[in-house]
């Protein structure tokens, strides 16, 4: 394996770790200059400031003709966000979900992911279906952008004036405007130490997309969700996995394909697969978050085991390894049932509880 590749993906995913730090910095202040709500600011600042290095790396990735990439990189990024960020911040500590992300927010998500994948149905994401994917992006923030005005405002300080603020308002675009250009940088080493090491292993560029490049540009979404876990701040930490999920389908998948040669061909190994899980881990929110409106440890923990197995798989499937067909038959007939009629039982049970109250 050529250390050069190694070095431009390790240097590639540092500097992209930077660049969002510096995105979310700056982007984070405007907002609560603002007095948005912090799940607002979680849905909308945060989880779009993270995902800027899903969207320079799928972008470049099509501009490239990297499309496996670039599909495969918001499909793995969402599994890992669900799966592995949320449940390693519930293990942490218990989450509390807001009533909106029942009824709303984790509703349009599954929708969204539906969406996609009936439009990735014929094996291409195509330039017009790109381009509604990305002005339904711009749709869905100006709506939860004007339906946080009734909300709690993130932060209760006193507002600054005067030359304090001209000073700290462009302090804050000059960290905006230097995250992107880190991002710009290191999407391009990320893309480029990703696809010499995937022909040097022998290894697809679907794998490659789905594991290597989905968590580490997942890694600014790791730090912040972890870190609002700790400090309390739990509707950001929740707010920034679904608000990333909801902007890496609509947003990235949509311009994407739109500044594809050719749209955006989809593998049929992940329509096959991947996007089934994509799609299930979304669902099993639903329920997960309608017991009580909260992710507790034991939830958290099964969304890790999941996330590991589904890793685990596509090792096993990528290096043609003998032990796949009894995995797999192992969680097809006995690990997935049983995590199903967990979630049945978990979402039957909360509703009884509601309609006793009743």
């Amino acid at each position: 394996m050529p250390l050069g590749a190694i070095a431009a993906l390790v240097a590639g995913l540092a500097v992209l770790t930077a660049g969002a730090e510096f995105l979310v910095r700056g982007a984070s202040r405007i907002a609560e200059a603002l007095g948005i709500s912090s799940l607002v600011v979680g849905l909308t600042v945060v989880a779009y400031g993270t995902s800027t290095p899903e969207l320079a790396v799928s972008v470049r990735a099509a501009l490239e003709g990297n499309a496996a990439i670039a599909v495969g990189n918001v499909v793995g990024s969402n599994v890992f966000n669900v799966l592995l960020i949320l449940g390693a911040c519930a293990t942490l500590s218990p989450l509390v979900v807001a009533r909106r992300m029942v009824r709303l927010d984790v509703p349009i998500m599954v929708a969204a992911s539906l969406a996609v994948w009936a439009l990735a149905l014929d094996g291409r994401i195509g330039r017009w279906d790109g381009v509604s994917l990305a002005a339904a992006a711009v749709a869905l923030t100006i709506w939860t952008i004007r339906g946080a005005r009734g909300e709690a405002p993130a932060t209760g300080g006193r507002p600054v004036t005067g030359s304090r603020a001209r000073w700290r308002s462009a302090t804050d675009v000059a960290w905006v405007l230097a995250g992107l250009g880190l991002l710009i940088v290191g999407s391009r080493w990320l893309v480029a130490g990703a696809v010499a090491i995937a022909r040097a292993a022998g290894v697809s560029d679907v794998v490659v997309g789905l594991t290597i490049v989905a968590a580490g540009t997942s890694l600014p979404e790791v730090a912040t969700s972890v870190v609002a876990t700790l400090r309390g701040e739990r509707d950001i930490a929740v707010g920034n996995v679904v608000g990333s999920n909801l902007y890496n389908l609509l947003a990235i998948l949509g311009l994407s394909a739109a500044v594809g040669p050719a749209g955006l061909p989809v593998a049929p190994s992940i329509l096959r697969f991947d996007f089934p899980v994509m799609i299930a881990a979304a669902i099993a929110c639903l329920p997960v978050f309608f017991s009580g409106h909260r992710i507790a440890r034991g939830e958290g923990a099964l969304f890790l085991f999941l996330y590991l197995a589904y890793a685990l798989y596509l090792v096993l499937d990528a290096t043609g390894h003998d032990a796949l067909r009894p995995f797999s038959a192992a969680m097809a007939w006995f690990v997935l049932p049983l995590v199903a009629a967990t979630l049945a039982v978990v979402g039957a049970r909360a509703l009884l509880e509601r309609w006793a109250k009743r």
